[in-house]
């Protein structure tokens, strides 16, 4: 985990000034420890030393880590000086990924970004690039289609019924050059939806991309508290997801009730995974 929300403790400090200080230096510090240790080669990783992690080339580029809602998702953007500069995590960005642009969120800057992509093993791969900051025009179209997202939930479920489809939906995007308005949805197997993009199209004056993802996507998508109190790890902070397995619970002398070791996507618990002994 490269990343603690830190604001619970504004709970703890009535003088909502002096808790905004103490939350960015906990942040700060937070952050010069991962970095010391992904430096001194402490950092858990999982590697036996035989993979290229260690000895990966150098990647001269400035980059920054990046959150689209779009079909980027989490992921690395290249970007210039003069904007890394200004660049904090929770800024939004425009990203311009081969002819398509969107807005993405900024998750990381700085130095921190290149010790996990080294731990990673990434280098001289191919990115999008952060073309600038938002501008007041580029605000005011991005809420446009914010707002066109809203209203196209209500109808798109509307096109399903009466298309008589089993599909549930998750999430919708519409792409920030309004090229593409992508809809995220769940089923239980194959879909023909042709009849139903057509319908969409006509409607929406866009070409229209309807995706479907597992129920473990679905859960990194629409977030929650699990029933530990935190948000979902898939939501925070998890980059990928491993298999699970009731072998690891098993390990760990874990009840073999399955209500108790599946999450909210009905699916095993990944937490499951990080009490694993890995000697």
């Amino acid at each position: 985990m490269h990343y603690i929300d830190f604001s619970f403790l504004k709970e703890t400090l009535p003088d909502e000034e002096n808790a905004d200080k103490v939350i960015s230096k906990c942040n700060e510090q937070y952050k010069s420890f991962i970095s010391n240790s992904l430096k001194d080669d402490k950092f858990e990783s999982g590697c036996d030393g035989s993979c290229s992690c260690t000895s990966v080339e150098t990647d001269s580029r400035r980059i920054i880590e990046i959150d689209c809602k779009g079909i980027l998702g989490e992921c690395y953007s290249e970007v210039s000086e003069e904007i890394e500069s200004v660049l904090k995590p929770g800024d939004l960005v425009l990203v311009g990924c081969e002819d398509s642009y969107d807005i993405a969120s900024v998750v990381e800057v700085g130095e921190l970004v290149n010790l996990k992509r080294r731990r990673m093993g990434l280098a001289n791969e191919t990115l999008p690039k952060a073309l600038r900051i938002p501008t007041d025009g580029d605000y005011k179209k991005y809420y446009k289609n914010l707002e066109t997202e809203l209203n196209a939930g209500p109808l798109f479920k509307k096109k399903v019924d009466k298309c008589q489809l089993n599909m549930k939906l998750v999430d919708v995007h519409f792409q920030f050059d309004r090229k593409k308005l992508f809809f995220f949805y769940t089923s239980d197997g194959r879909v023909d939806f042709r009849e139903l993009a057509r319908e969409l199209a006509s409607e929406f004056k866009t070409r229209i991309e309807l995706r479907q993802i597992g129920v473990r996507d679905e859960a990194k998508r629409v977030g929650g508290l699990g029933t530990c109190g935190r948000e979902y790890c898939c939501a925070s902070f998890l980059g990928n997801f491993k298999r699970i397995t009731t072998q690891l619970a098993n390990e760990q002398n874990l009840s073999a009730n399955m209500a108790k070791l599946s999450g909210p996507c009905g699916k095993l618990k990944c937490c499951l995974s990080f009490e694993v002994d890995k000697e």
